[in-house]
């Protein structure tokens, strides 16, 4: 279609140039296992009795619903451990990183800055908004440790977000946590330092969500996609200052948590759903260490990155050569080699025992 089209040519120039954050369902097709997406194999809440997972009765389909279901709000803020003024039911995380991009970057003006190798939504989320992107690698040499003065010194009067991604995507380990609240206290009152913790669960650490009250720049993002198993459900939430949250929902779509949707979050994080949900985590760890060990000991693998997330990322002596192997063998993994600084790495999400063996068998023969 020609730019010249009425429609096209109504849109801005740096949409039409976007190149969109590309999925691992866009990239990938056929296979039999999965494990290219961070996925939960399963759906712990699934095996949950009937009348817990869902009550017909009360769907209530016909009537739009709440625009921040006080019983969703209330739950996930005693899950994670804060007020409800607190919480911003969402989208996904996706949609939080969006609000905050429309919130404080003017088209044009703003800026964010970002530390690769990391989650790839926060530059397509600032190249929507015309945002520019600031970019402060993290340090391989220390098992990708953030640069704190090197963010600090990068943070100038326009970049208005600090992304940080703990435990990161796709390195999968976790930040410092002294150094994440040294750059939240460095730049108060300058900018706001998103934390991602999407993973958090597989690591077994505290969020940071509790230093929000002496850091009002600090703005947690969470997830019931990975623990939870609840990816095709996508619910996420934004955690910070009430002042923050009451601006997001002004900005937020009047609908955003579709009724079905409530139901299934609500299932995840009742108490069944939560011990379902801490032994999957726990099977999961278990399998990623597993598979590490193996992993290191394969002559196609360099490296095996130390991970807190449901995911291994390792280093190879030919990318290509080990996605057409595993691929051979049915399985999906995710090649990183395009990331900042992982040139033939590869990713591998943790599924069943089963999935597991069948990627770390094909892996062994390249």
């Amino acid at each position: 279609m020609s730019t010249a089209d009425p429609v096209l040519s109504l849109i801005r120039p740096e949409i039409l140039a976007l190149t969109p954050y590309s999925s691992a369902r866009k990239e990938s097709s056929g296979g039999r296992i999965w494990l290219d997406a961070n996925e939960n194999p399963r759906t712990p809440s699934a095996s949950l009795p009937p009348a817990v997972l869902a009550n017909q009765a009360l769907l209530n389909l016909n009537r739009y619903p709440d625009p921040q279901p006080a019983d969703l709000v209330a739950a996930l803020a005693a899950y994670y451990e804060a007020n409800p003024a607190n919480v911003l039911v969402t989208r996904g995380s996706d949609e939080g990183i969006d609000l905050l991009l429309r919130a404080f970057c003017r088209a044009g003006q703003g800026a964010i800055l970002i530390t690769p190798p990391t989650y790839g939504m926060y530059s397509v989320s600032a190249a929507i908004q015309n945002a520019r992107v600031v970019s402060v690698p993290l340090l391989p040499g220390k098992n990708f440790a953030v640069d704190v003065s090197a963010v600090v010194k990068a943070a100038t009067p326009e970049v208005k977000l600090v992304f940080l991604c703990s435990p990161n995507n796709p390195t999968g380990g976790l930040l410092e946590r002294a150094s994440v609240l040294q750059i939240a206290q460095a730049l108060l009152g300058r900018a706001v330092v998103v934390v991602d913790e999407a993973y958090l669960e597989f690591a077994g650490t505290p969020s940071l969500l509790k230093d929000v009250g002496a850091l009002p720049n600090l703005v947690v993002l969470r997830t019931l996609s990975k623990a939870f198993g609840l990816a095709g459900v996508r619910c996420g939430v934004t955690l910070a200052h009430p002042a923050l949250i009451g601006v997001l929902q002004k900005i937020i779509a009047p609908y955003p948590i579709p009724t079905p949707i409530l139901q299934a979050a609500l299932a995840a994080i009742s108490p069944a759903g939560l011990a379902a949900t801490h032994a999957s985590v726990k099977l999961l760890v278990s399998e990623r260490k597993r598979v590490s060990a193996a992993l290191a000991t394969f002559p196609a693998v360099r490296r095996v990155w130390p991970s807190d997330a449901n995911f291994v990322l390792f280093e190879v002596t030919d990318a290509a050569k080990v996605m057409a192997a595993t691929r051979a063998a049915g399985v999906v993994l995710r090649d990183r080699s395009r990331d900042y600084g992982l040139v033939n790495h590869v990713r591998m999400t943790m599924g069943t025992a089963e999935e597991n063996n069948a990627a770390v068998e094909a892996i062994a023969h390249v």
